[in-house]
């Protein structure tokens, strides 16, 4: 590879990673543009690799390019989020197979190190820094099963697996986040595959379900507010005059076809 393609490509790398950690603090909100000439001007450089971010982000379904618009953040919805957790627990899951029986001791004291480190944090109450070392935990297991196929796909889902750390974190108490991870490190020290396998297990099924009552508390929130806006009520039978109201979107006929709740999607990704 030519060194200029190279260093294109390093670069690309790091303007990507500047546009998601701004898309996941707020500084580009959902359905906001991501113009190639700001970015390029904001980060001293040209906008070929802004552009070669932008489309590897939308690879990675964060960010939509549209022709003659340019690029905007896509809104995620809590199914994706939901399925693709599924999807990243078995992923890890896998990798801790693979994983275990290879560990030096070395390696386990690495992931000893960031348990340490969250439970620091936790104690500060740096939710922030304990999301930080949970992604490190994790992406150190998959990264020491050996396998890069495995590595590539969980790292694809790495934007997705940081927005649930961003939905979780805030309403959670870090401590109860850094002491999940302790059933899995004192399973590793004794370098018990199974025990292991069922620590992460159950790690991850904490965690959905903290996300799953978050996303379906929100809705019951949205449908509260709704049905208190005299604007979003349906049209009585007897109300048949110019003043009836308009149906929301929410109250229109779904031939009989029920949305699932967050737990349903969850469920019916597990064995």
């Amino acid at each position: 590879m030519p060194e200029e393609i190279l260093l294109r490509s390093i670069l690309a790398d790091r303007v990507r990673e500047r546009l998601l950690e701004g898309i996941l603090d707020g500084s580009y909100p959902p359905d906001s543009r991501i113009v190639e000439t700001a970015v390029a001007k904001s980060l001293g450089t040209s906008q070929a690799p802004v552009r070669e971010a932008l489309r590897s982000l939308a690879a990675l379904g964060v960010v939509e390019i549209v022709p003659f618009r340019g690029a905007r953040v896509r809104r995620l919805q809590p199914e994706e989020l939901l399925e693709a957790y599924v999807v990243r627990s078995d992923i890890e899951v896998l990798a801790v197979r693979l994983a275990v029986p290879r560990m030096s001791e070395e390696d386990i004291a690495d992931l000893v190190k960031f348990g340490e480190k969250m439970q620091a944090a936790a104690d500060a109450g740096d939710g922030r820094a304990v999301a930080q070392y949970d992604a490190c935990f994790h992406e150190r297991i998959v990264e020491l099963s050996g396998n890069r196929t495995l590595l590539r796909v969980w790292r694809s889902l790495e934007p997705f697996a940081r927005t649930y750390l961003m939905l979780v974190m805030p309403g959670s108490d870090p401590t109860w986040s850094a002491a999940l991870h302790t059933p899995i490190i004192e399973a590793v020290r004794r370098q018990d595959v199974k025990d292991v396998r069922r620590a992460v297990e159950r790690h991850f099924r904490e965690v959905s379900d903290a996300l799953a009552a978050r996303l379906d508390g929100a809705d019951a929130d949205s449908a509260s507010r709704s049905s208190k806006d005299p604007r979003q009520r349906p049209p009585s039978p007897d109300n048949t005059g110019t003043n009836a109201a308009i149906p929301a979107a929410g109250d229109r006929p779904t031939q009989g076809r029920r949305r699932r709740s967050s737990r349903e999607t969850l469920q019916e990704g597990s064995p």
